[in-house]
């Protein structure tokens, strides 16, 4: 007996291609030696180097590694969701990548969606890795199962606002800008962040600013749940939230397929 076959042309269900889209986001981010470099190597040196190297005048090396954990976990979140991501979809805008994508059965958002899903797969990632190191160099981090929510709602916001941020200037920009912005503000941020460099040693004016900016918001906030011990900081959280709404509007009405 011949089996009879009838075609069912159509697109798979959207939860499945949401999927297949962030497992190969995945893939292209971990195959890209630049993006494991920014994603992974330069924190992981910064902080065995910060941690054994006392170039900040910040006490013991338990000391200096309960400071530099939070804001590496920070700098893991901004290398990620920002300067990944905006490098990336800078450079997907220019060779068409986006508008071909933009004409399959995926929908924009749900090509949104599997980016995201992405970048909170790569985030963990790092997040492991840079705690495991932490935890070899001495860290002790304070707080209780409470503190683990709280840092997971403060790596959301954060996520929010930096991927806001990179789609907003990946869609405006053209990629050799998106790549030379996304890169100094990456560097800028490391330094006026709070990440590396402790936000008490700027001056006044400069310090408040920078408590203000997603960088100094998510390191200051991650910092006081887990060197200090503190409940969720509503302040840090209000600025992410802030941040993450403004540019989500912004991308949202300026964002460029092609």
């Amino acid at each position: 007996m011949t089996a009879t076959f009838t075609p069912r042309p159509g697109a798979a269900p959207l939860p499945r291609m949401i999927g297949s889209q962030a497992r190969l986001e995945v893939r292209m981010i971990l195959r890209n030696g630049e993006q494991l470099l920014l994603t992974v190597v330069i924190p992981v040196l910064i902080l065995v180097v910060f941690a054994n190297v006392e170039v900040m005048d910040l006490g013991t090396r338990g000391r200096r590694v309960d400071f530099l954990a939070p804001g590496m976990l920070a700098l893991a979140v901004l290398s990620t969701a920002f300067t990944g991501l905006a490098i990336g979809t800078g450079f997907e805008r220019r060779y068409g990548a986006l508008k071909r994508l933009g004409a399959t059965p995926l929908p924009r958002w749900g090509l949104l969606a599997a980016k995201a899903l992405a970048v909170l797969a790569v985030e963990s990632l790092q997040i492991g890795l840079l705690a495991a190191v932490a935890f070899a160099l001495g860290w002790s981090p304070r707080g209780n199962a409470f503190s683990v929510v709280s840092v997971a709602v403060l790596v959301l916001a954060g996520t929010s606002a930096f991927s806001a941020l990179a789609l907003l200037m990946a869609g405006t920009l053209r990629a050799e800008a998106t790549l030379a912005a996304a890169n100094l503000v990456y560097l800028l941020l490391l330094i006026a962040g709070g990440i590396a460099v402790p936000l008490e040693r700027f001056p006044a004016p400069a310090r408040a600013v920078f408590k203000l900016l997603p960088a100094g918001a998510l390191s200051e906030g991650l910092r006081d749940v887990l060197r200090d011990g503190a409940g969720l900081p509503w302040g840090s959280l209000a600025v992410l939230v802030a941040w993450a709404v403004a540019a989500g509007t912004a991308a949202a009405a300026a964002f460029r397929w092609e």
